[in-house]
């Protein structure tokens, strides 16, 4: 086996910077977890290292539970930390992101982290809210982005890439290099907080014709990113279990083997059915089988689910991927012992701009935990939490491992259950993780749990005549012999652990389960040790016993019982809505946010983000968070804490309770939210398709003239004369023009246009200005199996089916969309190089084609690769008037417009108007309140075709397919709309019909209302408009 570098690696690493190791500072005092082991690491650092169980940080065993988070969906550096806190809150101490290759290096060769795409404000924030970080560089990254994070420019980069192919590592190899220099500042030797790189992504799909695996190419990625100061533990992320580039297997091998797991699929019409034969029951015994030696690790596990184009939407697929798939798959993995556990997605976010890749749109909210207006309120976030928090404050899981003898029935007397013995290699500690037998199971199901414990086998429960009960599509995590932090023992509890901490000399352990519940806990005390109820209705206590040395508690778990044990311990017996307002919240300690040394509990508010405790005689916590109801919190705090801050408010009605937390109220102040009727407003509107006219003069444009492609054996070899693909002109997202000009021979009378364009594209066409036909696009479909990107072919008859005049000239006008380049995840095929553009045309039906010399023009976004934008970026803009024009950004002058609405007016004959409005905001500060533009759809109908595009202060928010849907609400961040400030919304508006189209209904919305302690927004940069060439 293999835990590093090749020697040699390792060498030339050490020469290269001899002092480097050295300069490391040395391991910090071990905490609670078990230290005391050896350790392998890459022989570079010997901050982060491992075993078979877990990682080690500065060695202390952590349990690395993480949530995935791309920065570039979120174009607002200053909400960043917001996210971050959110994710801390929930328990977790990582986050996982994605750098964007082709947002980055939209040129080849020219590299832009600036503004908005810069990763230094990404990392100062995940240090002040204390989050480690796993790099995922790529280069490929899949992510349902345009080309998969792939430069537009490299569809001109011959050979098939994800492999060693030449061309390929050639156009990598800079961007490798760059993106190191960057990473290696921010590694945890440095004071920064990424710990993990992961290379490539799910490099296991590939194509027959490609060798496999190609570990020459993961070898030679790992070599450029350790050249690049990249030192850090290596990891790689299966699609499945199939164990490629694990340690040991040689060439290409990671430190760290990983896999992903997305079992209830993508289908997110399904809702409740979760598909029956996708439950993992293997992954350990895999694990052992291919990476013994390593924590076991899931890099991607199913957070959510995308959604296509004319699909359900996000409510769908969060209803997919709910709270019961938390407890039932999260815990399935929790009984494969996973150690290293990142949560695809945790934070979606937005796919501004042109940066979604088919079939997905400018939502990617993926129906996670945390909503793309950064809201927390499903109720996935609250049982993430729940979990986290179990992980954090159980030791002993950290070293445990499945035993063998699993099966259904084993361990109750309920065969139609299943349970996991997790055995802890360092203590008597076990986990009992039972499940039904069939996952998608909705039977209530009694049984008792049969376990082998310190003190003998026992039947749980011993007393009372009930039995313990599992609901459907519920999972447990049973304890036996388990030790809370100050040392006292649970001899076994069939209540979940949420948490537990020392205050002083007594430990609070909060346990739950679902409403109504049958438990018993069962403490390691002396007979006769006393017992009281000093809250809640002594009614659920069923019954008490001593028995040899343990007290033994049968209760409901219905609202919150609490009882004290001795002097020593206070126990929360709670159901589960009342364990999700429970927060467990790190102390910073001197401005370590990453501490684990001391904590509080809190109860009530909407979030926590923050705890620490002043320094200084006077004993002030100082809790930070939000509201969104007024309500009475509870706080448990060590005895130093005298009073409490909330947001840097003394909070002076706090009393203690016979439990001797502070309690109190905390007020929601309603403030009054002032937002203006868009429908109401003045709206100027400009004309945006002068390029319809044969007068438009298309000097500037691009000459479609190459005739043939840069890349000769690309999926669909051109058949027309010229190469008229986009990309192969620098062209490669937002809409796209074409224009033919050509002389009629007198005997055409029709044109037969084949586009493609990605699913749910749409396209409309114009002879000399004439509306000919258009198609308004599809959703959720593939055209042809053999070219995977979406097409569609029109046969368009010309005017009153009469032939053109001989001699006279004319001019075609195609209009099309791009909805982004295909990703490659099928490593080796040309699935990237899909063609976007005119596939074919001819004059009249295929059967009598008539061969026309015809003159082709394109533009796209102003500049192409040169993109005039170096604040917005590369995706901000496609290659409608108005965007060449800069129509969209703040201060173009619009006294000379004409005044129109898009919501009362609109546009007709297959027109593309833009509008413009401008209104103030002035929302109250100190608080969060998200606001979203909200389109009233008529899809359900005889729909409208149109296509709109939404422009905030210069930034594209918003693609709305009105025929198409499913999206008709498009939030919009703090940063990019003003809220206490001036604001200007541009509207794109594009017929695909001859009829007039206009919007049924356009809203500003507030999604909710927030008393945040988050602070003031840093707005990202708004340049005006300044003069451009955009013929």
């Amino acid at each position: 086996m293999r835990f590093a570098l090749s020697l040699a690696s390792a060498l030339l690493w050490v020469l290269a910077i001899p002092n480097l190791v050295a300069s490391y500072p040395s391991a910090q005092k071990p905490g609670a977890f078990d230290t005391l082991i050896s350790r392998e690491s890459v022989g570079l650092q010997d901050i982060v290292t491992w075993d078979e169980h877990t990682l080690f940080i500065r060695g202390e065993r952590v349990f690395l539970f993480s949530a995935e988070f791309h920065p570039w969906r979120l174009p607002v550096t200053g909400l960043w930390l917001d996210v971050f806190q959110k994710i801390k809150a929930m328990g977790f101490n990582a986050v996982s992101f994605y750098v964007h290759w082709g947002l980055t290096e939209y040129k080849q060769g020219e590299f832009d982290f600036e503004g908005i795409r810069s990763y230094e404000g990404f990392f100062e924030a995940a240090k002040t809210a204390g989050i480690y970080l796993i790099a995922r560089p790529g280069p490929y990254i899949n992510a349902e982005t345009a080309g998969g994070g792939f430069p537009g420019w490299g569809t001109r980069i011959a050979g098939p890439w994800r492999t060693a192919n030449q061309t390929y590592i050639d156009a990598y190899t800079p961007w490798v290099a760059h993106i190191s220099s960057l990473l290696a500042p921010h590694q945890i030797t440095s004071g920064g907080p990424i710990i993990l790189l992961q290379v490539e992504n799910e490099l296991t799909a590939h194509v027959d014709n490609v060798a496999w695996p190609q570990g020459s190419y993961m070898q030679d990625l790992i070599d450029k990113f350790r050249a690049g100061g990249m030192v850090v533990p290596t990891m790689n992320n299966d699609a499945w279990t199939a164990g490629f580039n694990a340690p040991g297997s040689g060439e290409g091998e990671v430190d760290i083997y990983a896999h992903d797991g997305y079992p209830n699929g993508f289908n997110c019409e399904e809702l409740y059915n979760w598909p029956a034969d996708a439950f993992p029951v293997d992954w350990w015994s895999k694990h052992r089988d291919i990476s013994p030696n390593t924590p076991y690790s899931i890099l991607e596990f199913q957070g959510g689910s995308f959604d296509d184009w004319g699909g359900v939407g996000y409510s769908g697929c969060s209803v997919l991927t709910n709270h019961e798939m938390v407890r039932v798959f999260y815990k399935n993995n929790f009984a494969h012992a996973v150690k290293i556990f990142n949560i695809y997605m945790t934070f979606g976010g937005t796919n501004w701009g042109g940066l979604a890749g088919p079939p997905v749109y400018t939502s990617y909210d993926y129906g996670a935990a945390i909503t793309e207006t950064r809201e927390i309120y499903r109720e996935k976030y609250a049982e993430m939490k729940l979990l986290a928090g179990f992980a954090m404050s159980s030791p002993a899981y950290l070293t445990s491992a499945p035993s063998d003898d699993d099966k259904d029935g084993k361990f109750t007397d309920n065969t139609n259950l299943w349970v996991t013995k997790l055995v802890d290699a360092k203590s008597e500690s076990a986990f009992w993780v039972i499940r039904h037998s069939k996952h998608i199971s909705t039977e209530v199901r009694e049984y008792k749990l049969e376990v082998p414990t310190s003190a003998g086998s026992v039947s749980i429960p011993q007393l009372g005549s009930k039995k313990l009960s599992l609901s459907g599509r519920d999972s447990k995590i049973h304890l036996t012999d388990y030790t809370l932090s100050s040392g006292q023992q649970i001899l076994y509890s069939s209540a979940e652990i949420y948490t537990h901490h020392t205050f002083g000399t007594r430990t609070i352990a909060i346990f739950y389960g679902l409403k109504g519940e049958t438990h018993e806990t069962a403490f390691k005390v002396p007979s006769g040790t006393p017992f009281e109820v000093v809250e809640g209705d002594e009614s659920f206590l069923h019954e008490s016993a001593y028995k040899d040395g343990h007290l033994i508690l049968n209760y409901e778990t219905s609202g919150r019982l609490i009882i004290a044990i001795g002097d020593d311990i206070l126990v929360h017996f709670v159901d589960k809505n009342q364990a999700f307002e429970y927060w467990s919240v790190n102390l910073i300690d001197n401005g370590n946010a990453y501490s684990t040394k001391a904590a509080v509990l809190v109860k009530g508010p909407y979030l926590v983000r923050s705890a620490e405790i002043t320094p200084g005689p006077g004993g002030v916590l100082d809790l930070r968070g939000d509201l969104n109801v007024t309500t009475e919190f509870e706080v448990i705090a060590p005895p130093e804490v005298k009073s409490i801050t909330w947001n840097g408010q003394t909070l002076l009605a706090v009393k203690r309770s016979t439990t001797n937390a502070f309690t109190g109220t905390l007020e929601f102040k309603k403030p009054e939210v002032k937002i203006p009727v868009l429908k109401d407003l003045e709206w100027k509107y400009i004309d945006s398709f002068a390029e319809r006219e044969n007068s438009y003069n298309d000097a500037k444009w691009t000459d479609a003239n190459r005739t043939e492609t840069a890349v000769r054996n690309i999926i669909r070899p051109p058949t027309t004369p010229q190469v008229l693909y986009a990309s192969e002109y620098g062209y490669h997202n937002g809409a796209q023009l074409w224009r033919g000009h050509f002389t009629a021979t007198g005997v055409e009378k029709s044109f037969n246009v084949s586009v493609r364009g990605g699913i749910g594209f749409g396209y409309s066409v114009f002879l000399d200005g004439a509306f000919l036909g258009a198609f308004a696009g599809e959703g959720n479909i593939m055209n042809d199996a053999a070219e995977p990107s979406a097409k569609h072919t029109l046969t368009l008859p010309f005017p009153n089916n009469t032939p053109l005049e001989s001699g006279s000239t004319h001019t075609i006008t195609v209009v099309q969309d791009h909805m982004g380049l295909n990703e490659a995840w099928h490593a080796g095929s040309n699935e990237f190089h899909s063609p976007v553009g005119i596939l074919d045309y001819n004059f009249n039906q295929a059967s009598e084609k008539i061969v026309t010399e015809v003159t082709w023009k394109l533009t796209g976004n102003l500049g192409g690769e040169d993109y005039v934008d170096h604040v917005r970026g590369p995706f901000n803009e496609g290659g409608f008037y108005a965007e060449r024009n800069g129509f969209h950004l703040p201060g173009y002058d619009t006294t000379k417009w004409g005044l129109r609405s898009p919501i009362g007016d609109g546009v007709e004959d297959a027109g593309i108007g833009f509008f413009v409005t401008k209104f103030d905001l002035s929302l109250p500060t100190g608080y969060d309140i998200p606001l979203s533009f909200d389109f009233k759809n008529t899809t359900g109908v005889t729909p409208a075709n149109y296509r709109a595009l939404l422009f905030v202060n210069g930034y594209q928010f918003g693609k709305y397919v009105n025929n198409l849907g499913p999206q008709t609400s498009y939030p919009v961040p703090e940063g990019i709309l003003n809220h206490q400030g001036p604001n200007t919304v541009g509207l794109l508006l594009w017929s695909l019909q001859k009829e007039v189209v206009k919007l049924e209904g356009l809203d500003l919305v507030a999604r909710g209302v927030y008393q945040s302690g988050f602070g003031k927004v840093a707005a990202s940069p708004q340049p005006e408009w300044e003069v451009r060439d955009g013929y």
